[in-house]
């Protein structure tokens, strides 16, 4: 189908004779040519001197700075580069010096409380010490005291009860000396 559209086509171009310089096509025939030429000349080089002279020094010029421009940027890009990796060199130094410092005082703190504890700590068990020889001593007296206390209450109770069940009266001194022997021979136990 196609080959025969385009065999149609091929044939009526050729029978119309839409080739032929004698059909009435000038560019063709050579008695044109010389004016031809001329304006082909005269156009393509108004053409020529017009590109050259006022579109291509623009259009040169705008490339040359784009291109400035962009070498411009690339530089002020590295410069910026290069202070940002700077200022984080200076950022990490400062942290690593502020980690080191504190670790420092925190060292030191530590140590002060540590002796801070300590010395408290002392003084709290030489006062603890102090508080239980203290109370020791006063016990040791009290049961020295009550010792003393039983023996003579005991020494009255003895008497009374001698006295109610024999109806005499005995020697004070002798139930005294009775009294201190039994409480020696106890006071071990007690003290």
């Amino acid at each position: 189908m196609m080959r025969n559209l385009s065999l149609i086509l091929v044939q009526m171009l050729y029978l119309s004779d839409l080739f032929a310089a004698e059909a009435g096509m000038p560019q063709l025939d050579p008695k044109y040519w010389a004016s031809q030429a001329f304006w082909l000349i005269l156009v393509f080089s108004i053409l020529y001197i017009s590109i050259s002279k006022f579109y291509l020094p623009k259009i040169k010029k705008n490339l040359e700075d784009r291109e400035n421009k962009i070498k411009e940027d690339l530089d002020e890009a590295n410069n910026l580069k290069n202070i940002s990796e700077k200022k984080l060199k200076d950022y990490e130094n400062i942290m690593t010096n502020a980690t080191r410092e504190v670790t420092k005082i925190l060292l030191e703190s530590k140590n002060i409380l540590n002796k801070e504890i300590q010395v408290k700590k002392s003084a709290m068990e030489k006062e603890i010490e102090s508080e239980i020889s203290k109370a020791q001593r006063e016990i040791i007296n009290l049961k020295k005291e009550s010792i003393n206390s039983i023996n003579s209450i005991s020494e009255k109770i003895a008497a009374d009860i001698i006295e109610k069940i024999t109806g005499d009266k005995l020697n004070e001194s002798s139930i005294k000396a009775t009294a201190e022997e039994i409480s020696k021979k106890n006071l071990v136990k007690y003290l």
